[in-house]
C-alpha cells in the first residue's frame, strides 16, 4: 500500500509544480483551455442536433435512449410497474435462500462446460457483494451531483415542464436498467478467487457470439471499454469534484475564499480520500457507499419534504406549473420538444438507465439468479429520478427559482441556484448541502472509479500493474476536474456518458430474448417457493 501511495505522489509532483507556476495566469482557465481543444470534436458529433423546423433541434443520441426505454417497457410487459413490490422485498432479503442454493442448476446450466456455469457461478463463489450493496454502489455513482445541479439545469433552460419529462424517462428508464443488470449478472466474468468482472465488455462479447455475431460484439464491446473509461474520467470524476469544487469555494467566500483559483489544491485533497479506497476494490467500495449513500439521500429528501411543506400552499401551483410547462410551455425555445429534450438529456444523465454502467456494479452481486439483481436494478430510475430529481424540482418551483427567461450564466451556477433555493426556507441547509454535496461527489467518483477500471482491465488485462496505473490516472484527473472550468467539462462529461449508450444499447436489442428468459425462471422460481 506504502509504494503505491509513493508512487502516486511522486506521479503528482510535476502537476502540482506546474499548478503553483501558472497560478497569477490561471491554471483553471489554462486546463480549460487545453482540455476544450482536445475534446471539442468529439462532443460536437455525440451532441449532433437534428433540425427538426420551427427552432426544433433535437440530439440524436436521445432517440436511442427514448425508443429503447419504450420498447424494453412494452416487451416486458411493463416490468417497471408489476415488478416494483418483488424488487423491494427482494432488497428487504425475503428471496436470499433462493440466491443460496449451491444448485449448478440454479446458476443457470446443469451440465459442465457450458458458458452459463462459468459466468454465474464458479467453485461456490457468488459473488461479492450483496443486493443491498450492490443497489447503494451502483445508486452512489447516479444518485448526486444529477440530482442536484442537474434538475437545476434542466428547469433553468426547460421551465418547469421539463420536470415532468424528467419523471417520465425515469420510469421508462427502469425497464432498460432491469434489462442491463440482468444480463450484467448473467455473463459475468468469476475469477477463482472470487473477483468479478462484469458489465456490457462481457454480455455484448458473450452475449452476441451465443446469437452468431462474435464479430460485432468484440467491436461493441471495445467501444464500450473505451466510453466507459472515458466516462469514469468525465462525468464520474471531473464533473463530480467540479462541482462539489464551486459550491465549497461559493460557501467559503467566493472570490475572497482561500480556495479561489485553487481548485486543484481541493482536488489534490479529494484525490488522496478517494486513493485510499479505491485501492481496496469494490467490496470496500461497497462498505463505504453503503453507509454513505442511504444517510445522505435520507437527509436531502427530508430537507426537500422541509422546504415543500413549509409552503405547502404552493404545491398545488407547483403541481400545475410542472403539468402546463410540459404540454403548453410559453417563452422557451423549441417549446414542448424543447421542454421534453432538456427532461429526457437531464433524466438519462442522472439515472444512466440504458447507458450500461450500472451493470458493471450489479455484476458483482451474490445470486446465481440474474434476473433477481435485474429486478432490485430497476428500483434506481425510480430512488435517483422519480424521487429525488422531483424532490429537487419541486424545491426550485416553488421558492420561485425557476425563470426560463433568466436562466443561470452558466451551467457553473446550476448547483448555486438549488443552494439558493434551499437557503430560502433553511437559512442554514447550503452548510449541510455543502457537506451532501462533497461525499456524493466521493462516492460517485469511487463507484465510477470501478465502472472505468473494468473496462480498462478488459482492454488491458487483469494484472496488478494495469490496475494501478489505471487508479493512479483516475485520481490525476480528479485534480484536473477540480481546476477546469464547467463549461469544457460538462460537456465532455455528458458526451462520454452518453457515447457508452449506442453499444451498449444495441446489445441490449439483440438479447432480450435471453433477459425473458432470465426473467421467467426467476419468477418460476419465485412461485414453487411460495408453493
Amino acid at each position: 500500500m506504502k509504494k503505491y501511495l509513493l508512487s502516486f505522489f511522486t506521479l503528482l509532483l510535476p502537476l502540482l509544480n506546474f499548478a503553483q507556476e501558472a497560478q497569477e495566469v490561471g491554471i483553471d482557465q489554462k486546463i480549460d483551455q487545453a482540455f476544450g481543444d482536445a475534446t471539442g470534436w468529439f462532443v460536437r458529433a455525440i451532441f449532433y442536433q437534428i433540425d427538426f423546423g420551427g427552432g426544433v433541434r433535437v440530439f440524436w443520441v436521445l432517440f436511442p435512449l427514448i425508443i429503447g426505454a419504450i420498447y424494453f417497457t412494452v416487451y416486458f410487459k411493463f416490468i417497471n410497474f408489476r415488478g416494483f413490490f418483488t424488487s423491494v422485498n427482494i432488497v428487504r432479503g425475503k428471496y436470499d435462500e433462493l440466491d443460496h442454493s449451491e444448485s449448478l442448476v440454479g446458476a443457470g446450466d446443469s451440465t459442465p462446460g457450458g458458458d452459463a456455469i462459468e459466468t454465474i457461478k464458479v467453485e461456490g463463489h457468488e459473488g461479492e457483494v450483496s443486493h443491498f450493496q450492490a443497489l447503494t454502489a451502483a445508486l452512489s455513482a447516479t444518485v448526486g451531483l444529477g440530482n442536484i445541479a442537474g434538475v437545476a439545469i434542466a428547469v433553468s433552460i426547460g421551465g418547469a415542464g421539463a420536470t415532468f419529462w424528467m419523471i417520465i424517462a425515469g420510469f421508462l428508464g427502469m425497464a432498460s436498467k432491469f434489462v442491463e443488470c440482468t444480463l450484467g449478472v448473467k455473463y459475468r466474468d468469476i475469477e477463482a478467487d472470487g473477483t468479478v468482472y462484469g458489465g456490457p465488455m462481457y454480455y455484448l462479447t458473450k452475449g452476441l457470439k451465443s446469437k452468431g455475431l462474435t464479430g460485432l460484439g468484440k467491436v461493441l464491446a471495445v467501444l464500450f471499454a473505451i466510453f466507459v473509461i472515458g466516462g469514469s474520467f468525465g462525468g464520474g470524476n471531473m464533473f463530480q469534484v467540479n462541482q462539489a469544487f464551486q459550491l465549497v469555494e461559493h460557501i467559503t467566500g467566493g472570490s475572497e475564499s482561500f480556495l479561489h483559483n485553487r481548485g486543484w489544491l481541493f482536488g489534490l485533497v479529494m484525490a488522496v480520500f478517494v486513493g485510499i479506497v479505491i485501492i481496496g476494490g469494490i467490496k470496500k467500495i461497497a462498505k463505504v457507499t453503503d453507509k454513505i449513500v442511504p444517510f445522505m439521500v435520507v437527509i436531502y429528501v427530508a430537507a426537500s419534504l422541509f422546504v415543500i411543506f413549509a409552503n405547502y400552499d404552493l404545491i398545488g401551483a407547483a403541481f400545475a406549473q410542472i403539468w402546463n410547462g410540459a404540454f403548453s410551455p410559453e417563452g422557451i425555445a423549441g417549446g414542448a420538444v424543447g421542454v421534453l429534450v432538456q427532461g429526457f438529456r437531464r433524466a438519462a444523465f442522472s439515472n444512466e438507465a440504458g447507458i450500461g454502467s450500472a451493470s458493471i456494479a450489479h455484476s458483482a452481486v451474490k445470486t446465481k439468479y440474474a434476473a433477481s439483481e435485474g429486478m432490485v436494478a430497476l428500483l434506481e430510475p425510480f430512488i435517483d429520478t422519480v424521487v429525488v430529481c422531483t424532490m429537487t424540482a419541486l424545491v426550485l418551483i416553488i421558492t420561485g427559482f425557476v425563470d426560463p427567461l433568466n436562466p443561470p450564466a452558466n451551467d457553473a451556477q446550476a448547483i448555486l441556484l438549488t443552494s439558493s433555493a434551499f437557503a430560502s426556507s433553511i437559512s442554514w441547509f447550503p452548510y449541510v448541502l455543502t457537506i451532501a454535496v462533497v461525499l456524493f461527489a466521493f462516492s460517485s467518483m469511487i463507484s465510477w472509479s470501478y465502472y472505468g477500471f473494468q473496462g480498462w482491465s478488459y482492454l488491458f488485462g487483469r494484472t496488478q500493474k494495469a490496475e494501478y496505473t489505471y487508479k493512479v490516472i483516475f485520481c490525476i484527473f480528479v485534480i484536473i476536474g477540480a481546476a477546469a472550468s464547467l463549461n469544457s467539462v460538462i460537456g465532455f462529461s455528458d458526451a462520454m456518458i452518453f457515447a457508452m449508450m449506442v453499444p451498449n444499447m444495441i446489445g441490449l436489442a439483440i438479447l432480450a430474448p435471453k433477459v425473458k428468459e432470465e426473467l421467467k425462471r426467476y419468477m418460476d422460481a419465485i412461485k414453487a417457493r411460495k408453493a
